[in-house]
């Protein structure tokens, strides 16, 4: 990401920054992949490894459906309850090795910190606003946001709103801006569908102060862990570097369009390991005399495709509605539905918004997608269904 600067920090790295009493901050390198990946620098009031007492939490436990059938879903997710805080309220939708898909419609406030050990985090804001406050400052969203937050960061989430509708990713490995949209010294290229001006990054309030005691729950090792701290976990007076959370709105994505159907590549947003995320925007259809806009039939050999439906009217498909959410696995074709292809000849454009993950290891639905699963899509392609 962008080089990125807040608060107070010392002309060099690694050496002595004092308090106005002459005690030392508490230096912390918050980075990725050892030593040589992205990272920061941040200074604290009082060392982050203070803590006062560990609790054991709860066993984190995702049950499979076992449905052992190869077909085509449609999850219906409009009347998700509202439950729990945007942690514990989390519904874990479709997971594999490298990515849990979860749902979450909060009612409850945190009254903790949370810490993500495991995984990255890419949080889909569909419905609600209000800000993320971190130990790298404040993030601000509404929706259409996806908030970006590396593994490792403390957190709370604190809506304004009383609709509340989240699409969370937990990543095994890293997300990143896709290589081909940046030069070799990481600068977005004139090409990128979005640019350094489109990522909002970590603003004031930063440092918060106080002592008592705060519950800050870490995920990893696949539960939950209750650490304990005297001094606030945003006690951080500056901080540098490359590593932090930031978010990017979907509605600043500028499509690429052609003469002729572009592949889903070019919604390409992020990537990651072995699975990548896209953002389907409103755009002009393909302007070729004889274009057929509708996407054409293809296999997904060695994919699977999740389609989020967030607004709008998606023009090759039928029955499926507001945060719907479609599961195509790898091994079976699918494509648009019956009349679609000859109902979007001739248009000159859509205002549809969805999200697409795009996994290149088999995904599996687990109980609580059974529930949401409307049992007849796989019959959707029938003309006379």
């Amino acid at each position: 990401m962008i080089y990125h600067q807040l608060g107070k920090i010392p002309h060099k790295r690694h050496t002595q920054f004092r308090k106005e009493n002459g005690e030392l901050y508490a230096e912390e390198l918050f980075g990725a992949e050892g030593f040589s990946g992205s990272s920061s620098l941040l200074y604290h009031e009082v060392a982050p490894t203070t803590v006062k007492d560990i609790k054991h939490g709860e066993e984190i436990k995702i049950e499979p459906w076992e449905e052992n059938l190869l077909r085509h879903h449609h999850l219906l997710t409009h009347d998700l309850p509202y439950a729990g805080d945007p942690i514990s309220g989390r519904i874990t939708i479709l997971y594999n090795n490298d990515v849990q898909i979860s749902l979450c419609r909060p009612n409850e406030e945190m009254e903790y910190f949370y810490r993500n050990g495991e995984h990255d985090e890419m949080i889909f804001v569909h419905e609600g606003e209000g800000y993320v406050q971190t130990n790298f400052g404040r993030l601000n969203f509404h929706p259409f946001d996806y908030i970006y937050i590396p593994r490792g960061t403390t957190y709370q989430m604190v809506f304004s709103t009383k609709e509340r509708r989240l699409l969370v990713i937990d990543s095994t490995g890293p997300i990143e801006i896709p290589k081909r949209y940046r030069s070799h010294l990481g600068q977005f290229l004139e090409n990128s569908p979005f640019c350094e001006r489109d990522i909002r990054r970590p603003e004031e309030p930063l440092y918060i102060g106080g002592t008592g005691e705060f519950e800050v729950r870490i995920r990893k090792q696949g539960r939950m862990h209750h650490y304990y701290f005297e001094q606030h976990p945003f006690s951080v007076v500056g901080w540098d570097g490359y590593l932090y959370p930031w978010i990017f709105n979907m509605k600043d994505f500028e499509p690429i369009t052609g003469r002729v159907h572009q592949p889903p590549p070019v919604h390409q947003t992020f990537e990651a390991h072995n699975y990548v995320i896209c953002s389907f925007c409103p755009r002009k259809y393909d302007y070729h005399p004889l274009a057929i806009p509708a996407p054409y039939n293809h296999s997904n050999v060695d994919s699977d495709e999740v389609l989020y439906y967030v607004e709008g009217e998606f023009m090759s498909r039928k029955g499926v509605e507001y945060a719907s959410i479609t599961h195509h696995p790898g091994g079976i074709p699918h494509g648009p539905h019956p009349g679609t292809v000859e109902k979007s000849i001739g248009k000159e454009g859509t205002e549809e918004y969805a999200v697409m993950i795009d996994t290149f290891k088999p995904l599996y639905l687990t109980k609580a997608a059974k529930d949401m699963d409307d049992g007849i899509y796989h019959y959707s392609w029938i003309p006379h269904a």
